[in-house]
């Protein structure tokens, strides 16, 4: 009997000791990536604005769990995923809806006419509850998502500036 009261008090204790740990992570975790394109903005807004345009240069969208529904909306695997193009500056606002899980990407494209140079950032923003679990799987969020992130732009940039598309290691 002292053995099972000694066992839940450490579960307890250690449930504890986590959670106040968690507590000291964020609840706002935002991952982003940018790419300077060679070209001007009128030349790639095509491949950002609409699925259309990202079966192109996303790895992954011609699989056949990923249906597109119109330009602007898709299933991605499960995930409903909707862009409202907003802005003068053109941002592309993806939110990615998941078991009630809402995670923004934010896709902006900002062009310098004097050097005909396009800046393509795009970021992740998610909101995680005070859930240990969720805090703690939120840390991967950067090694997971900013890698593929990594690589798709640099796929988008082959594209707009006609290079060899790189080699990447993803499925």
């Amino acid at each position: 009997m002292q053995f099972l009261k000694l066992g839940l008090i450490s579960v307890v204790g250690l449930f504890i000791v986590v959670t106040a740990i968690s507590l000291l992570f964020p609840s706002t975790v935002i991952v982003s990536r940018a790419v300077n394109i060679n070209v001007p903005k009128d030349s790639i807004i095509y491949l950002v604005k609409d699925f259309n345009g990202w079966k192109q240069w996303i790895n992954g969208m011609e699989k056949p769990s990923v249906k597109i529904i119109s330009p602007t909306e898709a299933n991605l695997a499960g995930t409903t995923v909707s862009i409202d193009t907003t802005g003068s500056v053109y941002v592309i606002n993806s939110n990615w809806r998941n078991k009630n899980k809402r995670m923004t990407a934010t896709i902006n494209v900002l062009n310098d006419s004097a050097t005909k140079i396009t800046f393509v950032q795009w970021q992740f923003v998610q909101h995680v509850k005070w859930y240990p679990w969720e805090k703690f799987a939120s840390m991967m969020n950067d090694k997971i998502l900013g890698t593929m992130m990594e690589n798709n732009l640099n796929r988008l940039k082959s594209i707009a500036e006609k290079l060899p598309l790189p080699i990447t290691t993803e499925n």
